[in-house]
């Protein structure tokens, strides 16, 4: 069956149609939501939470661009929602250094490297994922968590600074910093 039936049969409420979309972008869903949550079981609560308001939704969806991007809109935007009262620190200089990670496959496993960011505070985390892994720009955080451009690259430079100093640690590697 094609992803266009099987969303034509879910705007339906046809529980097995939404069972066969579950399992098609469970996998790929629960990644985005590992992103966004503190641990494991977080991101199973955002990922169930999140399929229950794609199929509330589902009829909203006009079948212009991907689904998946809708979906997974709706999965961030969702994760998101549970860090609503978290106070995202300020930016102190408009001239911070931006720090470039780059990392070896060898050397840091993604496991660990998912674990890391996971341990990150959560304002941190929020931006980093935002920006790095989802590619959003920095107006476009600033617009989804209601803060300045300058917080959310405060945020990025801070996550990215506990990024590399637990990389650091773990493979007496040195990342150099540049001013931008």
């Amino acid at each position: 069956m094609s992803l266009e039936q099987i969303i034509a049969d879910c705007k339906k409420n046809h529980p097995k149609a939404q069972e066969q979309l579950y399992q098609l972008f469970a996998k790929k869903f629960f990644g985005v939501c590992l992103k966004y949550s503190r641990n494991y079981d977080d991101a199973q609560d955002n990922l169930q939470d999140g399929f229950i308001i794609i199929f509330k939704k589902i009829a909203q969806y006009s079948g212009k661009g991907s689904f998946e991007g809708w979906a997974k809109r709706i999965l961030i935007n969702n994760a998101l929602i549970r860090f609503k009262d978290i106070r995202f620190l300020e930016i102190l200089d408009d001239n911070i250094a931006e720090v470039e990670l780059e990392i070896d496959d060898d050397t840091i496993s993604l496991e660990y490297l998912l674990q890391i960011i996971q341990e990150l505070p959560d304002q941190y985390r929020i931006v980093f994922s935002l920006y790095v892994l989802d590619g959003y720009s920095h107006k476009e955080i600033s617009e989804m968590l209601n803060i300045s451009t300058g917080t959310t690259k405060s945020n990025l430079f801070r996550a990215r600074l506990i990024l590399k100093e637990k990389i650091e640690k773990l493979t007496d590697i040195k990342f150099e910093s540049s001013a931008k």
